[in-house]
């Protein structure tokens, strides 16, 4: 892994006053974690989750529905299948799931931007799939492709993030079937980084890859990872062919698959935080097999989405204290399978970027770095329940992942870490600011917020009194207005508008 350079913006005198006010920082294309994991049951527990979803799996099953070609393969493999409903013996998954890679790299259009996923390796990407967006000044209102577009270009930004994503927020302003070609074309165009494609149609999720494959080239795209989809269980117990058709695609042509089971405790799973993950272990084991059973050795990327209920009201509660110790536990199942991992993230139910929205996002963040994410989807951005995209509390959120990648680091235990000259040079009673140690370390020692307001109370009130959001607000605007897209070879952005034109003419629009 190599370390680069932060983007400099280069437009304006306004922007190059910025620069220099900017912390100078160093971008890597993804952590390599110095920390352990966190891992809290013992393995008699561990165990006992594994045998309940054994039994879940061999006695009461699970149904894939509208997917004959899921249920052949399954027929093929040994399973018992009855109607809809799918049993398979102990062992049987653990068995397919050997062919899986236990880390796979994921290439962006800029080599020096690849991300590796497994093992040590940590990726940060932005939340995905809100109808809505927000911010301080227009307040809540649906998507557009601007909207979409303008937060492919904030996480090219931020040298924090290190993935460009899916659906950041749903273009409502585009065709139901026909906006993953705007928004595959707006990553490609506005971002040199990996990327995620439709999942929402067998069709969508072809022509994503074919995107990608105009983008890398079909023999490269064959063999390497270049494109992701993210894809979720309809919990409890129900694979749906919409899912299984798209996870196949993506199978087949050697890309990557996130296999996600969305489990409120309570309404999709129960209450327990036990029999919740012993229902998600087993969900996940069956969609990552099914990739398998399509092309063995095929990327997969074992998933969870642990959340709970407010069960005095039913509605949806995120960045609470039960999923985020959960995903501990999910984290080292995923260990015992070999499989990346994907979970947890930035989640939060405030309707604004207070408070609340960085205490609870702040738990599922590090819920997801101690149990030992590799992907970590939903990193920035995500505000009231998933269902608004926030712009404030997107460059607050990245600005946490600067804080992760500190926290990550661990503590090192060097010479050069241990400091004994910077001792000699000063002696007992004496201050380090000068010596050359810290002079040697002044701009790399301590991770440096955008946002944070650490001057003294009366400078920070003669200056206006702005708290975190009103700074966020200022910064997601400036970041805009001073971005630049990466370079994109002109023939092959003439390829892409193509391929999205003509796929566009050859169908009426749906708005459903």
């Amino acid at each position: 892994m190599t370390l680069t350079e932060a983007p400099r913006p280069r437009s304006g005198r306004a922007a190059r006053r910025a620069e220099r006010a900017a912390p100078s920082v160093l971008r890597a294309p993804y952590i390599v974690r110095g920390i352990p994991t966190y891992d809290i049951l013992g393995e008699e527990s561990l165990l006992r989750i594994e045998a309940i979803a054994d039994r879940i799996l061999a006695e009461i099953g699970i149904d894939f529905r509208d997917d004959p070609v899921a249920l052949d393969h399954w027929r093929r493999a040994g399973a018992e299948v009855d109607g809809l409903r799918v049993r398979f013996p102990k062992g049987l998954l653990r068995e397919i799931l050997k062919s899986a890679p236990a880390e796979f790299t994921q290439h962006a259009r800029n080599p020096a931007n690849n991300v590796r996923i497994g093992g040590k390796n940590v990726v940060f990407a932005p939340a995905y799939g809100s109808p809505f967006v927000m911010d301080l000044d227009k307040g809540r209102r649906f998507g557009t492709l601007e909207d979409f577009e303008n937060f492919v270009k904030l996480a090219q930004s931020s040298p924090w993030l290190h993935h460009s994503g899916g659906t950041i927020c749903e273009p409502t302003d585009i065709a139901v079937n026909k906006r993953h070609l705007d928004m595959v074309y707006a990553h490609i165009k506005y971002s040199d980084r990996a990327f995620l494609g439709s999942v929402t149609a067998e069709e969508r999720a072809e022509d994503s890859i074919d995107m990608a494959r105009l983008l890398f080239g079909r023999d490269f795209a064959d063999q390497n990872c270049v494109i992701m989809g993210n894809f979720n269980v309809n919990s409890p117990l129900v694979w749906d062919g919409t899912m299984t058709r798209g996870m196949r695609a993506y199978a087949r042509a050697n890309q990557g698959v996130v296999v996600v089971p969305f489990i409120l405790g309570g309404a999709m799973g129960p209450v327990t935080n036990a029999g919740a993950i012993a229902q998600s272990l087993a969900e996940t084991m069956a969609g990552c097999a099914l990739t398998q059973l399509e092309r063995p050795g095929a990327p997969v990327i074992f998933g969870n989405f642990l959340s709970s209920t407010a069960l005095r009201s039913g509605s949806p509660t995120f960045g609470t204290p039960e999923p985020a110790i959960g995903s501990m536990v999910v984290g080292q199942l995923a260990r015992r399978l070999n499989l990346p991992l994907r979970c947890s993230g930035n989640f939060s139910n405030s309707k604004l970027p207070d408070a609340q929205a960085m205490m609870e996002g702040t738990m599922s963040m590090l819920a997801a770095v101690q149990c030992g994410a590799n992907y970590v989807l939903h990193s920035a951005g995500f505000l009231d329940g998933l269902l608004s995209m926030s712009y404030e509390k997107f460059v607050l959120d990245c600005d946490l992942c600067g804080a992760m990648h500190a926290y990550l680091k661990g503590v090192p235990v060097g010479d050069e870490d241990l400091a004994m000259d910077a001792f000699e040079e000063t002696g007992p009673g004496m201050h380090f600011f000068g010596t050359q140690h810290t002079l040697r370390h002044y701009e790399t020692a301590y991770w440096d917020s955008e946002l944070s307001d650490n001057e003294p109370f009366e400078k920070w009130e003669a200056a206006g009194q702005t708290d975190a959001a009103t700074r966020a607000n200022t910064l997601w605007k400036r970041k805009l207005a001073t971005y630049e897209a990466p370079a994109l070879d002109e023939g092959l952005d003439e390829a892409l508008k193509d391929f999205v034109r003509q796929r566009k003419q050859a169908v009426a629009d749906q708005w459903y």
